[in-house]
């Protein structure tokens, strides 16, 4: 197996192996890939890559709140670099939270440790709604500056922008903090669909807002996580959410950046989450990426779906699984290798590695898709 460098530019080479022509993050294998174009290898990145199985990352984030790291574009440059540095990755994503805008918009609440986004005060009625203001790029200065360093210091090598779709944001909102069974967002969305409708297109908008903001400091991709979205029913997404979310995707459709969309247990929504207005949908790990492309149509790039809890079993068995998410990927018109969700808190960063050289040596050579 060939091993992994990275060039000044935060660009991924093979040891040995000639640098390539820098053509921009633009033209990245990366892009490409997200474009359904042909590229020289199939590009990985991790989600959660910058996070608690990096060692580096636990030591900068000691005595700093979760917030307060986001907020501060030193720390979010140095974190967002870390997996690029350590793994060769083909994309580095924003360090961020999907609560900051909703925070920047005035909403009271904290990340809390072992917890999660914490809400100060539920958003329970229209009047709760109205308090929550829409944002500009002087709400949110600290992203803006982020972004323009990260672009400056990675070089080639992309930059994805990151932000919570509106059901997801809703659900917290709603139910003041993570939940199993989202009853309470439930119990609003069937109680009061107009109630539920104002708030999520207030939210719709305040993603969009800070969505274009990342991508005006220079981002070359997009994603929007809808986490909890797997909650629903095919139906239910159609009419309660579907619209929201196309109202964010299809305001960056002239933004000129390929836009993904990933949600968690989702099999039965992939065909609407490719509606939405994505270029690439996000698909976890339980259902194949070729019956998963399949369900979303030809026209979509895919990206994953190694199950995370895959890289906490012996090597043998992680390359086993590669390789057969590689071969399930081929069946799409452009395929990222990620994993199927985030990055456990307990992987073995020298994994990431290993599975990102081996990506890169299993699919090295000319690409028949695009």
């Amino acid at each position: 197996m060939a091993a992994m460098t990275t060039d000044s530019t935060g660009t991924a080479a093979r040891d040995g192996a000639p640098a390539p022509a820098l053509a921009g993050p633009g033209d990245s294998p990366f892009v490409r890939a997200c474009r359904r174009q042909a590229g020289p290898h199939t590009p990985v990145w991790f989600m959660r890559q910058a996070g608690r199985s990096l060692p580096e990352y636990r030591e900068i984030r000691a005595n700093v709140a979760m917030l307060e790291s986001c907020r501060r574009p030193d720390l979010v440059t140095e974190i967002t670099l870390q997996p690029v540095r350590r793994h060769g990755v083909d994309a580095a994503i924003l360090f961020s939270d999907i609560v900051v805008p909703v925070a920047a918009a005035g909403v009271d609440l904290d990340i809390v440790p072992g917890t999660g986004p914490v809400v100060a005060e539920p958003v329970r009625t229209a009047e709760d709604v109205e308090r929550i203001r829409p944002i500009s790029r002087d709400d949110v200065p600290y992203v803006d500056e982020a972004v323009r360093q990260l672009v400056t210091e990675l070089g080639d090598t992309p930059l994805i922008g990151f932000a919570g779709a509106p059901f997801t944001l809703a659900s917290y909102l709603v139910e003041g903090g993570p939940s199993r069974t989202h009853a309470k967002t439930k119990a609003l969305m069937y109680g009061d669909p107009e109630l539920w409708h104002a708030l999520c297109a207030r939210l719709a908008e305040i993603t969009l807002a800070f969505l274009r903001v990342q991508v005006a400091a220079g981002v070359s991709a997009v994603q929007l996580f809808d986490s909890w979205a797997g909650a629903l029913s095919l139906a239910d997404y159609r009419r309660y959410v579907l619209p929201h979310s196309t109202t964010v995707l299809a305001g960056l459709a002239d933004a000129g950046v390929p836009r993904i969309h990933f949600g968690v247990g989702t099999a039965e929504l992939l065909g609407a989450m490719g509606e939405a207005g994505a270029d690439v949908v996000g698909v976890d790990w339980r259902t194949p990426l070729d019956v998963a492309t399949r369900r979303i149509g030809p026209d979509k790039a895919v990206q994953g779906n190694l199950d995370p809890a895959v890289l906490l079993a012996d090597w043998p068995v992680v390359e086993a699984e590669v390789r057969r998410v590689l071969a399930e990927g081929r069946a799409a018109p452009g395929h990222v290798f990620n994993l199927g969700h985030g990055v456990l808190p307990e992987t073995d960063p020298d994994v990431l590695t290993r599975v990102v050289a081996l990506v890169h040596e299993l699919t090295a050579g000319p690409d028949d898709r695009g």
